[in-house]
């Protein structure tokens, strides 16, 4: 059978697989990643690799290190965890990049750890940019981390792949950032949620590996798992400048000859008579720039109508991992030239790495900014994840380069911020308000998705010694799609260390359903809507549904961020949108937040269906990498047994 490009890089990665097994969509399965990339939060993970009893990093050449996110922070305490951190590495022999270097991210690509055909992942939610070198780039969890440290592998769910046909070009004083956020508003209703991208068509050539890199970073806040682009001339191109470059630094075996002739010659692609699970058709002509926000990144609308609101602003940034790279500074710097920022108006500017900002520096580009009135803050997150200066005050308006907007997220609960280009926020900047190029009308690009053929793999599955073949319990409906982890767990306990398991299970489920603690019971089977768990990454949300009995939960579908968390817990996921449409049916009107199902359920986990009330409901079958985990209790005790 066919396979997409992204069911081949994960075949190419995948071990333990049964002779003659072929991987697509909706497969479990056991991968080698060639790299593992932790910043700040490597100090997390080594505490919970420390509690795994290991001693030594599997295989040291998978780890990169790179201190990013809250490098303004000169407390004693931050110092001491970036000192620990770096020791930790020597030690180990682990690459390290100390605070200053620039944005892992960034780091990765620039210090040639990413390559076409790659599957590297991230302790970070935008690993998506890997795909921007043609790799397999998707986040993990801190647990995941510590367990490729320790054994060289984790387990992965492969996504569905919708493909982005491109055509036309982009008009000048459109970018990429206007791309990709033209498509995080005109598809936002979940048409890509936990897929894969595969950009594709006579478009993708006419983009920058700047651009591209500003749009696979930013599938992310589309909702995708992967944005992945295909290797082609501007690609190799890249490559051989940086491979000639880290041979000057004799770092030689990072890109080698053979592999650039490799990828001139036979990139990797998908086959041609790959089934896609939908398909987007966008010609680039018609893309003009755009705005996102404030507050969300899936409500945008064209530049012009924003600039016909007369939005004041009070800051203004050009920093992070999706747009703060030598393009984006010269398109800034051009609409600077010659001006000043408003008055009023603070102007934050840092590069994606100091590498970047030395080129700026070297072709002007950062004189022209700082002469404008921009202040310089040093290549790392800093703003962009509301750490150090230039935070948003209560009642301020910020607009931003940067790849998210929530409330609070760059300060004040109470500030607003909307996302744009690095020309708009330049522009805007300088005006005191939202602006930019007036020479766009407010047209949209039409809506083109059309639904694929490709669903999750039904069938029946191998059952391991320890994993349950059947489970019945009664259901509990909670018909919410979008249910946050705050509404799980609530964040006046996410860092209260005293919770025990009986205080956890006392106040599960508060912020959705005060009554859902006195509801719940030992073995009852959770029944949730659609991007279940979605929000921040605590695992509280997890072990406190655990401690108040649920035996497992089943979905439309899961943040995967969540669906992560849960696994490696040893907590049952189950995704079946079929049930879920058909408890709203059954359900609907009713007033309860928590419903008790009249019937209960059955879970065929060999046959993988769900039988409730006489039908029978499908879902993607748990294979052997799963079980594996579950009955192991979790991905922790997994990992001491293996080692043991």
């Amino acid at each position: 059978m066919a396979q997409t490009v992204i069911e081949k890089i994960a075949q190419t990665h995948a071990v333990d697989l049964p002779a003659g097994a072929e991987l697509h969509a909706g497969d479990f399965v056991t991968l080698i990643p060639d790299q593992i990339m932790t910043h700040d939060n490597t100090a997390a993970v080594l505490n919970k690799f420390e509690k795994l009893g290991v001693g030594q990093i599997k295989n040291p050449r998978q780890p990169v290190y790179a201190l990013d996110h809250d490098i303004q922070n000169k407390s004693e305490s931050n110092l001491a965890k970036y000192a620990r951190i770096e020791a930790f590495a020597k030690s180990q022999g682990v690459d390290f990049y100390p605070a200053g270097t620039g944005i892992g991210h960034q780091v990765m690509i620039e210090n040639g750890y990413i390559k076409p055909g790659g599957f590297c992942v991230a302790s970070d939610s935008h690993s998506n940019m890997y795909g921007a070198m043609s790799a397999v780039g998707t986040p993990v969890v801190r647990t995941d981390a510590a367990a490729i440290w320790a054994t060289g592998r984790f387990w992965w769910q492969i996504p569905r792949t919708v493909r982005v046909w491109l055509s036309g070009e982009l008009r000048p004083g459109v970018t990429g950032k206007d791309l990709i956020l033209t498509l995080c508003g005109l598809y936002n209703k979940g048409e890509v949620l936990n897929a894969a991208i595969e950009f594709a068509g006579p478009g993708v050539g006419t983009l920058s590996m700047d651009a591209r890199m500003s749009i696979s970073n930013m599938t992310t806040e589309w909702g995708a798992l992967v944005g992945w682009f295909p290797c082609d001339e501007k690609t190799v191109d890249f490559l051989m400048k940086h491979r000639a470059i880290l041979d000057l630094q004799g770092f030689h075996d990072r890109i080698t000859k053979d592999e650039l002739d490799g990828w001139t010659t036979d990139p990797m692609t998908s086959d041609d008579d790959s089934v896609y699970a939908g398909t987007i058709d966008l010609n680039l002509d018609d893309v003009g720039p755009h705005v996102a926000g404030p507050d969300t990144v899936q409500r945008t609308a064209p530049l012009s109508d924003l600039m016909a609101a007369d939005i004041k602003i009070h800051k203004a940034y050009l920093l992070s991992c999706v747009n703060s790279r030598l393009e984006d500074l010269k398109a800034a710097a051009d609409v600077l030239l010659g001006h000043k920022v408003a008055e009023g108006v603070d102007f934050y500017v840092a590069a994606a790495s100091q590498f970047v900002e030395d080129q700026a520096k070297e072709l002007g580009y950062w004189q022209v900014l700082l002469d404008s009135g921009a202040q310089a803050l040093p290549p790392s997150c800093g703003p962009c994840i509301g750490l150090g200066t230039g935070l948003l005050d209560a009642g301020e308006v910020g607009i931003s380069a940067t790849n998210r907007n929530f409330k609070g997220r760059m300060g004040s609960r109470d500030a607003k911020c909307y996302l744009a280009s690095p020309v708009v926020v330049a522009a805007s900047a300088i005006a005191g308000k939202i602006a930019g190029p007036e020479e766009f009308s407010g047209d949209l690009p039409a809506y083109d998705f059309k639904p694929g053929a490709k669903a999750p793999r039904g069938g029946s599955v191998e059952i391991l010694d320890g994993f349950p073949a059947k489970v019945e319990g009664r259901g509990l409906w909670l018909d919410l799609d979008n249910l946050n982890t705050d509404g799980i767990y609530g964040k006046d306990y996410t860092y209260n260390e005293d919770m025990t398991r009986e205080d956890m299970a006392r106040v599960v489920m508060e912020n959705y359903d005060a009554e859902f603690a006195g509801i719940i019971a030992t073995g009852d089977v959770l029944i949730g809507g659609f991007n279940f768990g979605t929000g921040s990454s605590r695992e509280q949300a997890v072990t406190a549904l655990q401690a108040a009995g649920a035996s497992m939960l089943i979905a439309g579908s899961y943040s995967q961020t969540y669906l992560r968390n849960a696994i490696n817990n040893g907590f049952i996921c189950l995704e079946s949108p079929t049930l879920v449409e058909a408890m709203r049916a059954a359900y609907d009107g009713r007033d309860e937040k928590t419903v008790v199902t009249d019937e209960p359920l059955t879970v065929d986990f060999a046959g993988a269906s769900i039988t409730w009330k006489g039908e029978a409901y499908g879902f993607a079958p748990l294979g052997r990498p799963v079980q594996e985990v579950i009955v192991a209790g979790g991905v922790e005790n997994q990992v001491r047994e293996t080692l043991r």
